[in-house]
């Protein structure tokens, strides 16, 4: 009985173990090829405002985090950088600056969902025709699924 409930508790553990690592790695294998450095650098040369991701936000770790630098044109928001890999990243323009999930979970209500994230080093998303970029300062990169931050740059 004793080796039969010590084989169960193990092999759930390695069941567990092993969904965790797909949670990681699946958003990875399924990414599509990232933006050349040429297609972000062209926008960000038309870029209205510039920021940065840091890796020592309040609300970033080690499994959550973005580092690079952010341009907010009148057609996109691009990056010059990378993320940490993971599953449903949203782009979001906010009003204030954020740096945690608290934080983001208090304002979240007045920010503007801008898109998918889909890349991991370097990307591009595309803005809602109309957008008032002199109405936010902040773009937040925010995981849906699990509601974890993963990022900030203050542009303005």
């Amino acid at each position: 009985m004793k080796k039969a409930l010590l084989l169960l508790v193990s092999h759930a553990l390695v069941a567990l173990a092993g969904f965790a690592a797909g949670i990681y790695v699946l958003p990875i294998l399924i990414a599509p090829d990232a933006p050349a450095r040429a297609e972000v650098g062209a926008l960000a040369e038309k870029a209205q405002f510039t920021g940065q991701f840091r890796r020592d936000l309040a609300g970033s770790d080690a499994l959550h985090w973005g580092e690079g630098t952010v341009s907010v044109g009148p057609a996109a928001v691009a990056l010059m950088g990378r993320l940490a890999p993971g599953p449903d990243y949203k782009l979001y323009l906010s009003p204030v600056f954020v740096q945690d999930e608290a934080e983001f979970h208090r304002i979240k209500a007045s920010a503007l969902r801008v898109g998918d994230v889909k890349t991991f080093e370097n990307f591009i998303v595309a803005l809602p025709a109309g957008v008032d970029l002199a109405a936010y300062n902040t773009v937040v990169v925010w995981c849906e699924t699990f509601r974890e931050f993963i990022s900030a740059a203050q542009y303005r």
